[in-house]
């Protein structure tokens, strides 16, 4: 991965940095400006369309934004009602469909079946602050309640890389008798680190001292991450296996829980 390398060492006469694929984390962000002196842009977009938001040189930057609205696309945010709101799955209202976006989908014999309803939704949830910029909250179907509160993964996964020892991490509900789901990190350490104990104690005290109390971890396994071709980390396939095993009633040896340790208060 290339936050990991020594990027200073890099020398490089890039004049900006932009990025799309996956939203960025902070302490990417912030590793890439204290290696070159430089700010990634982030961007948005997906394959049915070309980039919808951005970041574009020459217009305020705010870090761990995806930016506003690129020229072209007029976008809303809808609701599980499908009403307007400041926070909401981001779509593209078909009445006005912009040129950036596809005419439909190919079917099997060559034709093509046209987007159909009022909007093109993108499956991503989006909040849209009171400036206009927009920030990821995560995948529609990523996006799960804990003891009612809404949690998003993404934010939960800012907080965790932070600490020293996590390189990488994937945030899906546990389901759980009491809260009905609870949050679980599946953490990569860096190399050299081993899963221990001690290494889960600590992951938990930082999620307790940079998290909301109903943000917290409060369990943890110790793993690789699945991930799609294009690097993609698949937290439904995370998602799916953590149901099947706590339904039956299993718990690997790399997973560590906050009940474990007393310490914790």
């Amino acid at each position: 991965m290339l936050v990991m390398e020594d990027l200073a060492a890099w020398k490089t006469t890039l004049r900006e940095v932009t990025s799309a694929g996956e939203p960025l984390n902070p302490e990417i962000i912030e590793q890439v400006r204290t290696a070159w002196g430089l700010t990634i842009r982030d961007g948005y977009g997906q394959t049915e369309t070309t980039a919808q938001v951005g970041n574009p040189p020459n217009q305020p930057l705010k870090p761990g934004s995806m930016g506003r609205p690129l020229p072209g696309y007029y976008i809303v945010l809808l609701d599980d009602d499908g009403k307007e709101a400041e926070e909401g799955e981001l779509c593209l209202p078909l009445d006005s469909a912009p040129a950036g976006l596809m005419p439909g989908y190919q079917n099997n014999d060559g034709t093509n079946k046209p987007l159909e309803g009022r909007a093109y939704s993108t499956g991503d949830v989006v909040r849209r602050e009171a400036d206009g910029y927009l920030r990821f909250v995560g995948r529609a179907d990523d996006v799960f309640k804990a003891s009612d509160y809404r949690i998003s993964p993404f934010e939960v996964e800012s907080a965790l890389i932070e600490h020293p020892d996590v390189v990488e991490c994937a945030v899906v509900p546990a389901p759980d008798p009491i809260r009905q789901t609870v949050v679980k990190a599946f953490v990569t350490l860096r190399a050299g680190t081993d899963p221990s104990a001690d290494i889960a104690l600590s992951i938990f005290r930082h999620s307790r001292k940079t998290l909301a109390p109903y943000k917290r971890v409060r369990r943890l396994e110790f793993t690789e991450l699945p991930k799609t071709i294009s690097g993609k980390i698949r937290r439904v396939e995370l998602r799916i296996s953590e149901a099947e095993r706590v339904a039956g009633g299993q718990r690997r040896a790399s997973e560590f829980r906050e009940e474990d340790f007393p310490e914790l208060g």
